[in-house]
């Protein structure tokens, strides 16, 4: 599904980085940051622009080869990692940021990923998260069909046990990125650190 959605020279989310990560980036120490299901890009290329060291992972060679172009268009350089989520090795302990954008997963993967991240941190690393809420669906503005594959604030203090909350809130706002997320969206967004 997603090199077919990626596979057009448009970028289906836009080359611009989410609002909530621009509004948010304060929070991120300096360091090593993994941008989980990044997709083409737009937002791990934004953050090397603002002097991290970035890694993308994600399960689409095609969007990463265009995450890959923007970045060289942009005069930054990432990390790609093409691996499905189900697979990827998290590593103890590793990372300073990690920045998870519209990445939604079927409940148990979610579950596990969340968990990897939690122990991925390096103590003082923060994770930085927005999703669409299960209200969404009613909205039809971009995001999963199905509720279940939605995130709010009660699923992620179940999932993210572990980490501190330091900004959590469930909002709508407008969502304008590229042609998949426009519109009135539903929202999760998260700022967490792990505990020193």
């Amino acid at each position: 599904m997603w090199d077919q959605r990626y596979g057009d020279d448009e970028y289906a989310y836009g080359t611009e980085p989410n609002d909530f990560l621009v509004e948010a980036t304060h929070h991120l120490p300096k360091g090593n940051i993994l941008c989980i299901g990044e997709g083409e890009g737009r937002n791990a290329v934004w953050l090397a622009q603002q002097g991290w060291q970035v890694t993308a992972v994600d399960s689409s060679s095609v969007g990463l080869e265009k995450a890959k172009k923007l970045a060289e268009s942009r005069g930054v350089e990432i990390q790609t990692v093409h691996a499905d989520l189900l697979d990827y090795p998290f590593e103890e302990a590793a990372w300073d940021g990690i920045v998870s954008i519209f990445c939604h997963l079927p409940p148990t993967l979610r579950k596990q990923v969340h968990r990897s991240a939690v122990n991925a941190l390096r103590p003082g690393g923060v994770l930085l998260l927005e999703a669409y809420t299960p209200e969404q669906v009613q909205l039809g503005t971009g995001g999963p069909p199905t509720e279940v594959m939605m995130m709010n604030l009660e699923t992620l203090h179940s999932e993210l046990e572990g980490l501190n909350f330091i900004h959590a809130l469930e909002l709508e706002r407008p969502v304008h990125e590229g042609q998949f997320h426009t519109g009135l969206g539903s929202v999760v967004q998260l700022v967490a650190v792990r505990p020193d």
